[in-house]
């Protein structure tokens, strides 16, 4: 009889290893195509049959990134590293309070916080404009800022106190016996153990910000200062047809947010599977 603990052999494995990468090559082909066409010329772009691979590949569309689209860029990652700050200092004080404070009606505090992520984002971003129009924060960082933070709060809340309820109150009755308030012990105790909580509310937060097009598209005033989605809307108006260029500021946007998620996948994973486990 075999051995139930003994590995299973490659040949019953194959199959599901190539199950998987023909999977991964059909979801990452958008994106290989959009790598390809940013280096195609552009008057191969039409050709039939289409280029599998940039025969003659051109950088042009990447000087004119570098030329054009880079404000875009920088306005893009000033929305989202503001967008994580005002998270995690909103969520993170939220989450602690629900997870270990116990407030009278915070279960249906936790059930807002729920119904909160299912409002559509245009009705929100509605009203942002009303309120911004009266306040003269159209078109500004501090708004967009604001308004994305809406989405991610909710989902930080409830993060952090889906991962705080596992901390072992010994450890926060061991800062209070050693004269520790509430506050001190959050900042010295939970924080620091909480930093797979962290980063994985961070990453959310910045990958909602950089990819936001309902806020930005809404709360436009029509100035200089837009993130990198609406650049590259307006770049596909003015310039329908230097499609390279087009894919080119699609490959410089899409970096950043990949090459997050390649650093932060461990601690991603280990802060949305904490509280799913209950002792």
């Amino acid at each position: 009889m075999r051995n139930p603990r003994h590995p299973r052999s490659p040949r019953t494995t194959w199959w599901k290893t190539a199950v998987g990468l023909v999977l991964t090559a059909l979801m990452l082909f958008p994106v290989y195509w959009m790598i390809n066409e940013s280096l195609t010329r552009d008057r191969d772009m039409r050709k039939t049959p289409p280029d599998w691979f940039p025969v003659h590949p051109t950088f042009d569309g990447y000087r004119a990134v570098l030329h054009q689209q880079i404000p875009y860029l920088g306005t893009s990652l000033l929305i989202g590293l503001g967008t994580v700050a005002l998270t995690v200092a909103v969520s993170a004080p939220a989450g602690y309070a629900l997870a270990k404070l116990r407030p009278r009606g915070g279960g249906v505090l936790s059930f807002a916080l729920l119904m909160a992520q299912m409002i559509p984002g245009i009705i929100m971003a509605m009203g942002f404009y009303a309120i911004y129009l009266n306040l003269g924060l159209l078109n500004s960082a501090p708004g967009l800022v604001v308004a994305d933070s809406t989405i991610a709060v909710p989902f930080g809340t409830l993060v952090f106190a889906a991962f705080m309820s596992g901390i072992p109150e010994e450890l926060l009755q061991a800062a209070k016996t050693d004269g520790a308030g509430q506050l001190r012990t959050f900042a010295s105790i939970v924080m620091p153990v909480s930093r797979n909580a962290v980063v994985t509310v961070s990453l959310f937060a910045f990958l909602w910000a950089w990819s936001d097009f309902v806020f930005a598209g809404t709360l436009d005033g029509g100035g200089r200062l837009r993130p990198i989605t609406l650049g590259i809307y307006h770049y596909i108006g003015n310039n329908n047809q230097e499609w390279n260029a087009i894919m080119a500021t699609a490959v410089v946007a899409s970096i950043p947010a990949a090459v997050l998620l390649v650093i932060a996948q461990r601690y991603v994973a280990a802060g949305v599977a904490a509280g799913a486990v209950k002792d």
